[in-house]
């Protein structure tokens, strides 16, 4: 039996199935999708049965054996190796990186060495008492541990010995997946069969008699031990006499474990609601692959549509995938979905720890669970019969995947409901262009609802210029008419969010005598200033200064900050209203675990007047008294060199727009913007969608970018500037020479951030329509490179479906 295996070897030349053999041991176990062991050159590595088969093209003599089975059910489905095979070739990626994509982390491979003493070698007693001290008497030392502890004497001393053969170096090959276990107790000996034993042992010590009648009559025959309330003296003496015995039981981890979930049913549907909803169901019933748009105000209750799909779904004995973008998401619509299907729904997000996320993909791999709500990567589970996958907000970037494998999860769910027959629900207030294009020419289906559940108004919506405000001498961030109505809402006892998209407290510091502004060693961008820390921060490598006290360049003490973050509105928050509560949700305050939940849990329960935070608060909120939402710098994404700027400033303003009002209070909505003129800030004012399809739709046909043309994004970087020019003049020339006429080639040109952690970094890019031939040239351009890849100079990256232009 020959099994076809790709390796866990991240190159361009590896990146092919290898025939190995099955040992007759293995062979009633082997099946596709499963992890194995094999030797690799001269190391152990990780690979991934593809295919199982009787042939090869090479003599079984010279082909090597498995090593071992990682696994005894194997992980991916035969649906997701077919899935994989596509997406390797959709995004251009190695076939290796995909397939580790659609794991949890902690079933990933680590690569460790053990050093283990060989037995009657001939060395010198100086040599074999080193040997002696360092293993301690110990079979074998893990590599990695004791390289940390050892010093530079002992690493030369133990690379000799390697290479004399005293010492032989064994590569392992283990995963991260750890179970979670409990301590119970088992009842081993019967007190109705054992009565005489029984009688004696109530005599002398009536509590463990106890102990021993009470685990008798329970249903299982093991029980935890922290749940017994007795002294471990109590339990360890039945141990000695042989009624009870300690065993570790493996237990699943709940993420959500303490909390309960009040049951709810279906809420009666709206006019336009039960139209979308029966515009869905026969592609249920039909088991028909169509994939729906599904675009609704803010407010008009897609998340209801959502679920009574899905339950239409579940009652065909099928399965269901919902995706949402953000972590702060989650919360929300996990209770919505435990509310309403219970313990069989599975969550899958960043924000759980490693052994929470395996504990989540194992119940979906068993067949424990229906339905599974997550991010990106739960566009992966493992289900074997979907009957339905959902998006919401679809318009949001956080769906593309930004390192290898560069997919998009709307692209693989689309994939998937081809694979099983059914229909995908797109479901956004404000659809991508690319989205809404294809559903206006039929690709998709187009279902609309432009009013909100229980017709409640959608938000007034004024635009301030801060141009004016500056005129009339107002320098604060918040303009005259957003104070007043914060303190009106203030007094009311009502809600209010803000929305700045910049975390920190300032954009940059600056020198006013010289002109100089600190900037990241590594990267072309500029500081930013974190005031609670007192450092200067850069967000693209993580590089952190302390701030001076003088000009490093003139030794001026005019150091000043410009910009604003949210750390700085929240301070000058509490200038201007001191009587306000606020709380502040930007990446640097729900780092820790469970930070999004207890902070939104606080708005909530009224412990704040002002919710204040970056894009993670625009969308999904539904409480019912916020009435005001102010958006302070409207055009902060308007001027970014990415030909998406206007539909992001669009989208984000009509999202965040849409967290006022959603019940039976008024909403307003105030947008301070420096180019209020700009018609994604105008059309806002109006909630016409519509209108700014058309105006962004010109602009596109007249630049030639999506929808109108198809892009592809090839990244160039190198620690040499010199030599990242030259890769990308040989790509651009490459591209040129091998694709048709029609497509364009740009560049190479350098990238709008033309360094990060000091690699220079250059680009070129393909506009094209139609391209049959496309993904093997891309394919074929890592040959130009033949040997100077994955060597930490020169990086070569394409991307498919590029979501920024940065």
């Amino acid at each position: 039996m020959i099994a076809r295996i790709i390796v866990d070897v991240s190159a361009k030349q590896t990146d092919r199935q290898f025939d190995y053999l099955v040992p007759p041991e293995y062979e009633p176990l082997a099946t596709p999708g499963m992890r194995v062991v094999v030797s690799f050159g001269p190391r152990k590595v990780q690979g991934f049965i593809l295919s199982i088969g009787q042939d090869s093209s090479i003599s079984n003599d010279k082909l090597k054996a498995l090593d071992s089975l990682t696994d005894l059910v194997p992980p991916l489905t035969t649906e997701l190796i077919e899935l994989s095979v596509w997406l390797k070739n959709h995004a251009v990626s190695n076939h290796i990186s995909v397939l580790k994509s659609m794991l949890p982390s902690a079933m990933r491979a680590n690569y460790r060495k053990h050093l283990i003493l060989n037995d009657d070698v001939d060395c010198s007693e100086s040599d074999r008492e080193f040997l002696l001290k360092q293993f301690q008497d110990k079979p074998l030392l893990d590599w990695d541990d004791w390289y940390k502890h050892a010093t530079t004497f002992e690493h030369k001393e133990m690379s000799r010995a390697i290479n004399d053969g005293f010492v032989r170096v064994e590569p392992v090959v283990a995963t991260g997946e750890t179970t979670k276990t409990e301590r119970h107790v088992r009842l081993i000996r019967d007190p109705k069969t054992s009565e005489e034993a029984f009688l004696t042992l109530a005599k002398r010590t009536k509590k463990q008699a106890e102990i021993v009648q009470w685990l008798s009559e329970q249903e299982t025959d093991h029980y935890p031990l922290k749940q017994l309330s007795v002294s471990s003296s109590v339990i360890k003496g039945l141990e000695e006499k042989g009624w009870v015995e300690k065993t570790d039981v493996v237990i699943g981890r709940d993420p959500y474990e303490g909390r309960e979930f009040k049951q709810t049913t279906n809420m009666e549907l709206m006019a336009e609601q039960q139209e979308v909803f029966e515009r869905i169901l026969p592609a249920i019933e039909e088991e028909r692959s169509e994939i729906f748009l599904l675009r609704g105000v803010t407010g008009s209750g897609k998340t209801e549509i959502y679920l009574q799909t899905i339950e239409k779904v579940l009652k065909k004995r099928k399965e269901a995938i919902m995706l949402v973008p953000e972590i702060s998401l989650t919360p929300q619509m996990v209770t919505r979905f435990k509310e309403r299907f219970g313990s069989r729904v599975a969550v899958l997000h960043s924000a759980l720890s490693k052994g929470e996320k395996y504990d989540e993909w194992q119940r979906i791999r068993k067949g424990e669970v229906d339905v599974a709500v997550g991010a990106r990567s739960a566009v992966f589970a493992p289900f074997q019969n979907i009957g339905m996958i959902i998006i919401d907000e679809e318009h949001e970037g956080s769906y593309k995947q930004e390192e290898e494998p560069r997919y998009h999860a709307r692209d693989v769910a689309i994939k998937r409901a081809e694979l099983y027959h059914c229909p995908v629900i797109l479901g956004s207030a404000t659809p991508s262009l690319e989205s809404y294009a294809r559903a206006v020419k039929g690709v998709y289906t187009l279902l609309e609802m432009e009013r909100r559940v229980n017709d409640v108004a959608m938000p007034d919506v004024t635009i301030v210029d801060m141009k004016d405000e500056l005129r009339h001498g107002n320098r604060s961030m918040f303009s005259d008419a957003l104070i007043e109505r914060m303190r009106n809402r203030i007094e009311k006892q009502e809600q209010i969010v803000l929305f700045l998209n910049r975390r920190g407290y300032s954009t940059f510091i600056m020198c006013r005598d010289c002109g100089y502004v600190a900037e990241c060693p590594h990267c072309d961008i500029s500081l930013t200033y974190h005031q609670p820390i007192n450092q200067l921060q850069c967000h693209y490598c993580g590089y952190h200064h302390t701030v001076p006290h003088q000009c490093p360049e003139c030794t001026s003490d005019a150091i000043r900050y410009f910009g604003t973050g949210t750390q700085k509105v929240e301070e000058e928050l509490q200038e201007v209203i001191p009587e306000a509560r606020v709380i502040r949700m930007d990446v640097d305050t729900t780092g820790r675990k469970g930070s999004h939940e207890r902070l939104l849990s606080a708005f909530g329960n009224h412990e704040a007047d002002i919710l204040l935070g970056t894009q993670m608060i625009a969308k999904g909120l539904d409480f019912p008294d916020i009435t005001l939402v102010g958006v302070l710098a409207a055009d902060a994404m308007l001027h970014l060199p990415d030909f998406r700027a206007s539909e992001r400033t669009f989208q984000l303003l009509t999202q965040v727009s849409g967290r006022a009002g959603r019940h039976l209070k008024a909403g307003e909505v105030i947008i301070q913007s420096y180019t209020p003129e700009h018609y994604s800030i105008q059309d806002v004012t109006k909630h016409d969608f519509t209108g700014f399809f058309q105006k962004e739709m010109l602009m596109r046909k007249q630049a030639g970018y999506p929808p109108y043309y198809f892009l592809v994004l090839i990244h160039v970087s190198d620690e040499a500037l010199d030599a990242a020019v030259l890769a990308t003049e040989k790509i651009a020339n490459y591209l040129k020479n091998n694709l048709s006429d029609q497509a364009k080639i740009y560049g190479p040109v350098a990238s709008s951030i033309a360094r990060i952690k000091d690699r220079y970094r250059y680009q070129c890019m393909v506009k094209y329509k139609i391209e049959p031939n496309l993904t093997e040239t891309l394919r074929n351009l890592y040959q130009l490179f033949d040997g100077e890849l994955n060597k930490g100079g020169l990086q070569v990256t394409v991307d498919t479906s590029p979501n920024m232009m940065l």
